[in-house]
C-alpha cells in the first residue's frame, strides 16, 4: 500500500513546502490563442536572461468553483458516455487477455500518491517488457513514449488515437484525486527523478487535460512539458480552463494521439 505522501520516500531532506529563490525555468513555447505570459520580471543567471517563478495561490472561491465544475462536468461525461464505456470495455476483453482497466500509482497535489484509472491499451505484461523497448524511447530525460509501441494492442491503438483510454479518469476527478484541467499526474518513478524546480508541478491538483496536451503533445522535451505546466499554474482562471477544454475537443477529434 502506498504511503499518502511521497515527499519522504523521495528524499528525507526535501521538505513538504520549498522555496527556490533565484531558480528559473525555461520560457515556454508560444501559446497560440491563449494569451498567456509568465508573471515574472527579467533577471539574469550568469550572463543568461531568466524568469524567476512566482506561484499565486488559487483563492478559496476559485478552488470551490473549480471543484464544483469538475464534479458537474465529470458526472455528466460519465453518464452520457456510459454506453461508450461499456462498448470499449467489451472491445478490450475481446481483443486481448487481461483486465479492462490499467491502474497505476500516480503522484498528485503535494506529493500525494493515488490510484489512476485508464482503459488498458497494452498487453498484460507490458511493464515487464519495458526494458526491452527502452531504446525506442522518443522523449528526453524523464519522459517515456513510443509512437508505435509494439506492446500496444489493436484496440489500444484506436483508444490512444482518440484519447479514449483516459475516459475512466473522470472517476478520479469525482474522487477528488484529479481535476478536469491541470498538469498530467506523473508516475512515482518519474517524480523520484525530479529536480527541486520540477516539484512545482505538484502545487496543484493534476488534470486529465492541460496546456501540454493541446500545445506540446508531440514535443519530446521534458523542459517544455514542465514549462507549460508552470505557465498554467501561474495563469490559472476559470476562463483558461474552459479554453483548454474547448481546444482539447478539437485535439481529440483530430485523432493525433499515440
Amino acid at each position: 500500500m502506498a504511503t499518502p505522501e511521497l515527499w519522504q520516500p523521495i528524499s528525507p531532506s526535501v521538505p513538504k513546502a520549498v522555496e527556490w529563490p533565484g531558480k528559473a525555468a525555461p520560457r515556454p513555447p508560444k501559446l497560440m490563442g491563449l494569451g498567456l505570459t509568465r508573471h515574472a520580471s527579467a533577471e539574469y543567471v550568469a550572463q543568461f536572461p531568466a524568469s524567476p517563478l512566482q506561484f499565486p495561490c488559487l483563492s478559496a472561491s476559485g478552488r470551490v468553483i473549480k471543484r464544483a465544475l469538475d464534479i458537474v462536468f465529470s458526472g455528466l461525461m460519465l453518464f452520457l458516455l456510459s454506453p461508450v464505456l461499456l462498448v470499449i470495455a467489451l472491445a478490450i476483453k475481446l481483443d486481448s487477455p487481461g483486465p479492462v482497466l490499467y491502474i497505476s500509482e500516480r503522484v498528485g497535489k503535494n506529493g500525494r500518491v493515488f490510484r489512476c484509472f485508464k482503459f488498458r491499451t497494452m498487453v498484460r505484461d507490458a511493464e515487464r517488457q519495458q526494458e526491452r523497448v527502452m531504446h525506442l524511447n522518443e522523449r528526453d530525460a524523464i519522459l517515456f513514449k513510443i509512437s508505435n509501441d509494439p506492446r500496444v494492442t489493436r484496440a489500444g491503438r484506436i483508444l490512444r488515437r482518440y484519447s479514449l483510454d483516459e475516459l475512466p479518469q473522470f472517476s478520479n476527478v469525482l474522487l477528488g484525486d484529479m481535476s478536469v484541467v491541470g498538469p498530467r499526474p506523473p508516475m512515482v518513478g518519474e517524480v523520484r527523478e525530479y529536480s527541486l524546480s520540477h516539484l512545482h508541478r505538484l502545487d496543484v491538483t493534476p488534470g486529465i487535460t492541460g496546456l501540454w496536451q493541446i500545445q506540446g503533445r508531440h514535443d519530446p522535451s521534458f523542459e517544455s512539458y514542465v514549462s507549460l505546466d508552470l505557465t498554467y499554474i501561474e495563469n490559472w482562471s476559470i476562463a483558461l480552463d474552459l479554453k483548454i477544454v474547448a481546444q482539447t475537443v478539437g485535439v481529440v477529434l483530430s485523432g493525433t494521439g499515440t
